[in-house]
């Protein structure tokens, strides 16, 4: 089966047929929603703060469905404007534009607290136009990108490559760019559940390391065995994710003083139209029958 990028270019790709039968793909959702957790784990952003996050090729808002249940800010990019009308549609938080990431960016140096991309990045590596140069377009995506975050930050980036050469070509370009980090490769032994990430780091920081494949990857053999030893594998997981939060008490969403904090931080990021704080400002409303 061809790979998308290989068919066509993102933004013709992805119509308004292909656009609605994605997002709307339940199987689609599950595994955007696990590579977005993982991203968001390997960004490391500091416990219990709201951080402003850009979502590089965001789509119709599936990833960052997953950022607003963390609490944080987004802003989302995206080169198919029928998947941002579905974003629209859906009525996503985050403030969406239309961009192609491969002629960089124009933020002001030190916008964001960090950056991730599912599934993004190995469009790059295509000339849909004679114009383009995969080495140029990597160049200046990645370069403006280091520009825009803060230091010490991190970006983190789930993509699908066809050669160790894509994946060179890649690494290489963040290098240049003034990046540290590296890949890191979740279920190596898996062709199944193999992931890889990119992470990229501005700062000096130590690489994180990928999950252990090994269960996965010897359970797979055993056929009937393998979907059950994944399930239990997750569900462990699970368990211990909430059994940290427990500990660590739910983040707070809701009341005067998170509403206040997360008004400043739209005023600090330039953002208009923020409301004026009163006394007013989070009140509990009756409800009018």
């Amino acid at each position: 089966m061809s790979r998308p990028e290989e068919i066509a270019p993102p933004e013709v790709f992805y119509g308004d047929t292909e656009a609605t039968k994605y997002t709307q793909n339940t199987r689609i959702q599950s595994i955007q929603a696990q590579m977005t957790a993982r991203a968001l784990e390997l960004l490391a952003l500091p416990e219990d703060e709201v951080a402003f996050l850009l979502d590089i090729g965001c789509g119709s808002g599936l990833s960052g469905e997953m950022l607003d249940e963390e609490g944080h800010i987004w802003v989302g990019c995206d080169i198919a404007p029928s998947m941002l009308e579905v974003a629209l549609e859906r009525e996503v938080e985050g403030d969406l534009f239309l961009h192609d990431i491969g002629q960089g960016f124009g933020f002001r140096p030190g916008t964001f607290d960090g950056a991730i991309s599912i599934s993004v990045i190995q469009w790059l590596l295509n000339a849909d136009a004679t114009s383009h140069s995969p080495t140029q377009r990597l160049t200046r995506f990645f370069t403006t990108l280091h520009a825009s975050l803060r230091n010490p930050s991190r970006a983190v980036f789930q993509f699908y490559p066809s050669s160790d050469d894509q994946v060179h070509m890649i690494t290489s370009a963040a290098q240049r760019a003034g990046f540290g980090g590296g890949l890191v490769v979740d279920y190596p032994n898996s062709r199944k559940a193999r992931k890889m990430y990119l992470v990229l780091m501005v700062g000096s920081q130590e690489v994180p390391k990928g999950l252990d494949g090994e269960e996965m990857a010897v359970q797979g053999k055993n056929g009937v065995g393998a979907e059950r030893k994944k399930e239990e594998v997750r569900n462990e997981r699970r368990r211990r994710k909430e059994e940290g939060k427990s500990r660590k008490g739910k983040k707070e969403t809701t009341g005067k003083e998170w509403v206040m904090k997360k008004k400043e931080l739209y005023r600090v990021r330039g953002k208009e139209g923020v409301p004026r704080d009163s006394r007013y400002t989070a009140r509990k409303r009756r409800v009018q029958f």
